[in-house]
């Protein structure tokens, strides 16, 4: 069967499975990780650290190997973790602003490419196993990375904002400079995982994953092509996502089943769907399931 042909039978194939929420299947061993909630303007900022949110794959050093947040190896060469403790690591394998294709491709990689892994960063922000607060491990982070000794293993650093108007001016800074925004982490905070508000982030826009469901089929002049992702969020809401696709995206598109990461701005009222909802990439962890890949 031809590509178009089966893009545009994609939609009655699911059709079976719209009206019941798609199963968020991962590994069972997938790692603990903490998630982040959303800033709201207002809140008390005292006993906050702030940090650049760095646009990378999330990274879970489990002190044996790298694993993806949903609990696949990244097959990391063997120099770039020698010498690493037992004791697990949370991080993002980071490129650069503006390089996240870069981190992703290297990360997704069955055989690991030295000189893409020679342009990373391993940019760790937490030890999840330490029982203590986050001002106490914040500490030891800066023992173990000290310990490690290698370059591209580095502590994020961490800095202290006195109100919600120097907490957006450093937002504006580093938007201008190409980073896509910020993390609070309360510092009297034991680590917990899963979702919560002792983790934050703050964006001038909002991000979310959901899973894609099914391709629409294109028209005008994107006949024949992808038009837009029936995708589902985790809450089982379901709308097409239409924008933000490059034309070599809508010629092969993300697969049915995988997650993708989309933009935002607020919520409707009614529906509470997301608002100017824009395509921006495979979730990073998915990355190397593509065909092809």
């Amino acid at each position: 069967m031809n590509r178009r042909r089966l893009l545009l039978l994609t939609p009655l194939l699911a059709c079976a499975t719209l009206r019941a929420p798609l199963a968020w299947a991962q590994r069972s061993d997938a790692p603990a990780l903490q998630l982040a909630g959303h800033y709201r303007p207002g809140m008390d900022l005292r006993g906050w650290w702030v940090s650049e949110k760095y646009d990378g794959v999330r990274a879970h050093w489990d002190g044996q190997q790298l694993r993806t947040r949903g609990g696949e190896r990244i097959n990391a060469p063997a120099w770039f973790t020698a010498g690493w403790p037992a004791e697990p690591m949370d991080g993002e394998l980071w490129a650069g602003r503006g390089r996240f294709e870069q981190a992703q491709s290297a990360a997704a990689r069955q055989q690991p490419d030295d000189a893409a892994w020679r342009a990373l960063r391993y940019m760790v922000f937490d030890v999840p196993a330490h029982p203590g607060t986050f001002d106490e491990r914040l500490r030891a982070l800066a023992g173990l990375v000290a310990r490690i000794d290698q370059p591209w293993v580095l502590a994020v650093p961490q800095r202290k904002v006195a109100s919600h108007a120097e907490l957006q001016a450093l937002l504006r800074d580093v938007e201008r400079g190409g980073g896509e925004g910020l993390m609070l982490r309360r510092g009297a905070s034991l680590h917990r995982a899963g979702r919560g508000d002792d983790l934050l982030k703050f964006k001038s826009h909002d991000d979310a994953e959901a899973r894609v469901v099914a391709h629409l089929p294109g028209k005008g002049k994107h006949a024949g092509r992808l038009g837009a992702l029936l995708v589902e969020t985790p809450e089982g809401q379901r709308f097409a996502l239409g924008t933000g696709f490059t034309d070599a995206q809508r010629a092969d598109p993300p697969p049915v089943g995988s997650w993708v990461t989309y933009r935002y701005r607020g919520l409707h009222q009614k529906s509470g769907l997301p608002r100017f909802a824009s395509f921006m990439r495979v979730r990073a962890d998915e990355a190397r399931f593509r065909p092809g890949r």
